[in-house]
């Protein structure tokens, strides 16, 4: 709760700075595209820390986004599949990398950040070669689906200000990622088995199973997010399309509250990092015009967690031994 506490009046100072140097941030515009924006990137920040609470890592999120986000309009416009179909193709290609991730760790012992790395090179490589890296996009027929990216929910009693869409699919992702982690016993067993895999092992956790649980619900996830952000923007280039977005998730999830040691981690925490994260990325572009150093703040956010994360382990393992010896 403190971590969660800090966090959001970290978010709420850089808010309240963010209204006082810059007019165009507190537009109406301005703050319906914040939302949005934290809506899309949340939906893959939650899918990364069902990994990162089991102490794994998935660098691939990017070009998992990449291969769907390109997929799905090239199976539609290019290959004229019907719409259930595509989905259908798309979502079983995201459930399938995420199930090829997890046994290529738990059955072959490969490290999450080989595996993954790979997959990042992997994915994108495919993508460019079935596209012929040629940009894909949406025809006029698929207005309708792209309502779910781009359609605005009315806020009664505030006229010229609409919650975007993807927002509602935000919340209906974390409220169920959040049951899932804390009121059910798969999710308490990610969460021992991060905390220490051989006595989560020893007490009777198939401990495999929850790591290829873990990386199936982030490419599921991924693969989702592919799909909402592509509806966003219509159309996709494999060249640079998802590029660098695992940055993103990775920084909004330790920003959070999750533990990069594992075993730690809060779905809501997620949601005001990816908020901050964009905001920080907002406030950049509006005030300095520079927006070519965002990544330079997200590496620096991520340092400054993964620091903090070590700085209070020892403070914890140094207060407990305090105690010990007092008794």
């Amino acid at each position: 709760m403190k971590k969660l506490l800090g966090i959001f009046g970290l978010l709420l100072a850089v808010c309240l700075f963010a209204t006082w140097a810059s007019e165009s941030f507190r537009s109406g515009y301005n703050i319906e595209n914040l939302i949005r924006r934290t809506a899309l990137f949340g939906v893959i920040g939650i899918g990364v820390t069902f990994v990162i609470v089991t102490g794994g890592i998935d660098l691939s999120i990017g070009s998992v986004i990449c291969l769907v986000g390109c997929g799905l309009p090239w199976l539609l416009t290019v290959q004229h599949w019907s719409l259930p179909a595509a989905l259908a193709a798309v979502i079983a290609v995201s459930v399938g990398i995420g199930l090829a991730h997890g046994l290529l760790i738990t059955r072959l012992r490969l490290q999450p950040f080989i595996v993954t790395l790979c997959g990042l090179m992997l994915y994108r490589g495919v993508t460019r070669g079935f596209t012929a890296d040629q940009t894909v996009g949406f025809a006029d027929g698929y207005k309708g689906l792209r309502v779910l990216a781009t359609g605005k929910i009315p806020v009664p009693g505030i006229q010229g200000f609409e919650i975007p869409a993807p927002w509602a699919v935000l919340v209906v992702v974390a409220l169920a990622a959040a049951v899932f982690l804390n009121r059910t016993i798969y999710g308490r067993y990610l969460l021992a088995l991060g905390n220490n895999e051989n006595a989560a092992r020893y007490s009777g956790i198939n401990t495999s199973r929850m790591i290829v649980l873990a990386y199936v619900l982030c490419s599921t996830l991924a693969g989702l997010g592919g799909v909402l952000f592509v509806l966003d923007v219509n159309s996709a280039q494999p060249v640079d399309f998802g590029n660098f977005y695992e940055l993103y998730a990775i920084a909004a999830a330790v920003l959070g509250g999750c533990s990069l040691r594992g075993g730690e981690g809060s779905i809501l925490g997620v949601i005001i990092g990816t908020a901050l994260i964009l905001v920080l990325r907002n406030v950049v572009t509006l005030v300095t015009n520079h927006s070519n150093i965002e990544f330079a703040i997200i590496g620096a956010v991520i340092l400054a967690g993964v620091i903090a994360d070590e700085l209070v382990k020892r403070y914890a393992i140094r207060r407990r031994a305090a105690r010990e010896l007092a008794q």
